[in-house]
């Protein structure tokens, strides 16, 4: 539910943490805001920013790295047409807020002499999708170690030919205040954690790696005995699995992707394709194509930022805008793309809710949250009996899209070879090459089991970083091509 009282409570932490203890309040905002608007701007806003971070990691029974870090600063934006003029500063007074305000007022060339009228503040509705806890706080710091020593132990038991372990654990807190041009103002406290665990097989002189993990919004206590057994038999099999594989062969075929974290390559081939920015200027495949089908019948993908816990999830967008349910493809039929405040603005939609940046260094842009498609009517098994001769991709590595063509490239890191619907043996060295709109139109089959990720995803878009998370059902994708090394 969407409502005003969650942001007085995170309002009230927000300014205790970046306000008060540098004698600020928010008559000092709105004076720093009237100095932008004194020029004629469509749009300007300041994003305070506090986070707590640390990290631990172990290798070979060891602790490797324990770091812990807080930074805190704010960013002060003015937009006009398209333009954007920038200033932020990890010193946070009044002197410095001015200046940056008086920096970025710049961007429009036509100063107006009458004072800005300043419009009555009001406070942003927001969700209530996560604990506002500090995580870092949950365990002590023997408790996160030990933590990191019993998934190494587990994982040297599961079998011997696991010849080395490492393990990481990150926590982070972080409290962000908006206000904006048109007086509103919102707030946000935000846990993150992450356990990842990389395991090293050995046989016969041959070396293969396995990795799993996950996390979300919530505290550290998440990752119970049973919740590490998951993450350390994921990361086993795959090494295990991988030192029994074979040369993936090559060729166009048919692929099936598993379900779950290869929602990753519909992240790259496809949710880029439907930011905002990218459709506002004609570079993306998917430009002017509202109302067109650009996939296959039963093909709905969705980009969810308010799913309880998520990683990728958020009560308010970094523009102060309550994070959304976007359907962006439903049954094959293209209904939107991702919006921050600036592009919605110039495409005259609104806002979805996805104006996100990695900090208050940064400028905002539409990015996604949680990014899926939703399941269909076929079991999995089903799906991969359906293969003549084809690819089970399970697991994906690294990928990269362009974004005007819909060209992408994965790398498949644990993958089977199928024939006459039986899975043969797995293999190593597959690369799936495709058209990201091409490829949502061939389509055949969709599983009944679709899931999420286990929160693991970050994701990259003009040198910014953001958490997000993916998901999909088991898919079928005819005529693929699938580089390989037999």
């Amino acid at each position: 539910m969407i409502s005003r009282e969650p942001t007085i409570e995170r309002l009230a932490t927000a300014r205790g943490l970046l306000l008060e203890p540098f004698g600020l309040d928010e008559t000092h905002l709105a004076r720093a805001l009237a100095e932008i608007t004194a020029h004629k701007v469509d749009d300007a806003d300041l994003y305070f920013q506090y986070t707590r971070s640390e990290g631990w990691s172990l290798e070979e029974g060891i602790v490797k790295t324990g770091s812990f870090s807080i930074d805190q600063g704010v960013g002060v934006r003015a937009v006009s047409g398209e333009k954007t003029a920038f200033a932020y500063s990890d010193d946070i007074s009044e002197a410095s807020l001015l200046d940056a305000a008086r920096t970025v007022r710049s961007i429009s060339s036509a100063a107006q002499s009458a004072r800005a009228k300043v419009p009555a503040q009001k406070v942003a509705s927001s969700r209530s999708l996560y604990p506002a806890l500090d995580p870092i706080t949950t365990l002590d710091s023997t408790a996160k170690v030990q933590l990191l020593e019993k998934a190494e132990q587990l994982a040297r038991k599961k079998d011997p030919r696991v010849k080395q372990v490492m393990a990481g654990l990150a926590s982070e807190w972080d409290v962000v205040m908006v206000a904006r041009a048109d007086g509103t103002l919102a707030a946000d406290v935000r846990p993150l954690v992450r356990l990842s665990v990389t395991v090293i097989a050995e046989e016969n002189g041959r070396r293969e790696v396995g990795s799993g993990g996950g996390g979300g919004r919530f505290g550290l206590a998440y990752f119970d005995d049973a919740r590490i057994e998951e993450y350390v038999s994921d990361a086993v099999k795959a090494a295990l699995t991988n030192l029994d594989s074979r040369p993936a062969p090559a060729g166009e075929m048919t692929v099936v992707l598993g379900p779950g974290w290869p929602g990753i390559l519909l992240h790259e081939a496809i949710g880029h394709g439907l930011e905002g920015d990218f459709n506002r200027k004609g570079s993306s495949a998917f430009s002017g194509r509202v109302g067109e089908r650009v996939a296959a019948k039963g093909v709905t993908v969705l980009d969810d930022g308010t799913i309880a816990d998520r990683r990728g999830s958020l009560n308010v967008d970094d523009e102060g805008n309550p994070s959304q349910r976007n359907v962006l493809i439903e049954d094959g039929i293209l209904r939107g793309y991702i919006q921050d405040a600036l592009n919605a603005r110039l495409m005259r939609v609104a806002p979805t809710g996805n104006g996100r940046r990695e900090s208050y260094a940064h400028i905002p842009m539409p990015r996604m949250t949680n990014t899926y498609m939703l399941g269909g009517d076929k079991s999995p098994d089903e799906i991969v009996a359906s293969i003549k001769k084809g690819l089970y991709a399970t697991n994906f590595g690294g990928g990269q899209v362009d974004i005007t063509s819909g060209k992408f490239v994965f790398s498949a890191s644990e993958a089977f070879w199928v024939e006459n619907g039986k899975i043969q043996y797995p293999v190593k060295g597959a690369t799936i090459v495709g058209n990201g709109p091409d490829a949502l139109t061939r389509v055949t089959m969709i599983g009944n089991d679709m899931s999420l990720d286990s929160g693991v995803g970050t994701c990259g878009k003009e040198g910014q970083s953001v958490p997000v998370g993916v998901g999909q059902p088991t898919l079928r994708i005819d005529g693929l091509t699938v580089g390989g090394t037999a």
